[in-house]
């Protein structure tokens, strides 16, 4: 039966159609060709979302990348070796786009980010040079806000600290822990009221918290009190939330004048850019008792932070990670991917970053 079996086996076998080899080789090589006229994207680091879900999700048949982080050469040579073939980048991973790095790509008219921030892109160079820009948009808005909810709660109610004082077996020995602050009814002053800012708001309110926010201009459909002077703000509010992006302006915006005014039972917790805050003078007003505590996502200098910090229990710490679920980091890329296509398909980008 088995003999019988192989038999008609081979027999069936035989009489399958080959597929010639030319063929294989010359759909390759066709692949290739179409692959080499698509306009070239530059990666100049690896999205971290290529090794979460792979990189065929973030593929298209509108352009094709091109890998600087896979090239042996010091990025410079690289970039003057494709300097005519590169019509777009995007920057991920906090990739840096310079003036030295448009000058490198003349051909280069569109600069995609992965972040709502663009202190690591030179703006002003790129709409000289008719660069469009096109960043994340709202997509991070909710997950930084819910971190910024979670800093202050942590802060408020002492929830880092006293898993510490468990897991040290402190609760037997040393009694009760002493008693966190509420949130409900605390004064939150909001420092920058875009996309971020009014999600931390949105949430605050259902909390029972009085809102307040500084702004570059003030918005005449929000209806919570605005202080055009982020001093004045600050002496009016129990807690201090910075949601704003870093500019020349908003540098060390949160000095030792406005903390001082904070004062001795308020809080600060930053979702924003480290550089907003004056740190050194922040570690000051920490250590010496001039604030109550702080809820930090961002540092002047990452990643090191003050070492200062590390032994204060009225001080939570996160290293940057406002942003990063799995499901932002991959809908940021998608909503990039799509900015790409749009533009390589001379339709309007997604989320554009205007010229103000």
């Amino acid at each position: 039966m088995l003999a019988k079996i192989l038999s008609l086996w081979s027999s069936s076998t035989a009489s399958f159609p080959k597929i010639p080899k030319p063929v294989i080789m010359a759909t390759h090589q066709e692949n290739q060709s179409q692959t080499r006229n698509l306009p070239h994207v530059l990666l100049i680091r690896k999205p971290a979302v290529f090794d979460m879900f792979g990189e065929q999700p973030f593929t298209s048949n509108k352009f094709h990348y091109l890998k600087a982080y896979e090239s042996t050469l010091p990025l410079d040579q690289f970039l003057t070796t494709h300097a005519e073939s590169a019509k777009a980048i995007f920057s991920s991973a906090g990739a840096p786009v310079t003036a030295e790095i448009l000058q490198l790509l003349p051909k280069v008219r569109l600069v995609v980010v992965t972040s709502a921030g663009l202190n690591h892109i030179d703006v002003g160079e790129c709409h000289r040079r008719g660069v469009a820009v096109a960043n994340a948009g709202n997509v991070f808005s909710e997950d930084v806000a819910d971190c910024a909810v979670g800093l202050l709660i942590d802060v408020l109610r002492k929830i880092s600290a006293a898993n510490r004082f468990v897991r040290q077996g402190l609760w037997p020995v040393n009694g009760e822990y002493p008693l966190g602050s509420k949130l409900g009814g605390k004064r939150v002053g909001i420092v920058g009221l875009g996309s971020i800012g009014s999600e931390v708001a949105k949430r605050l309110e259902s909390f029972g918290c009085c809102i307040s926010y500084n702004s570059r201009k003030k918005k005449p459909s929000i209806t919570y009190p605005f202080y055009p002077d982020v001093c004045e703000l600050a002496a009016n509010s129990d807690v201090l939330i910075i949601c704003c992006g870093l500019t020349h302006e908003t540098h060390h915006m949160i000095n030792k004048q406005v903390l001082s005014a904070l004062g001795k039972k308020g809080i600060v917790i930053n979702v924003g850019r480290g550089p907003i805050i004056d740190e050194k003078e922040m570690v000051k007003c920490l250590l010496q008792g001039e604030i109550a505590g702080a809820g930090l996502d961002v540092f002047e200098n990452e990643p090191d932070v003050p070492k200062d910090l590390f032994a204060l229990d009225n001080v939570v710490l996160s290293p940057h990670s406002a942003v990063f679920t799995a499901e932002s980091l991959k809908e940021v890329c998608e909503l990039a991917v799509a900015n790409l296509e749009a533009f390589f398909s001379n339709l309007p980008l997604l989320t554009p970053v205007r010229d103000d």
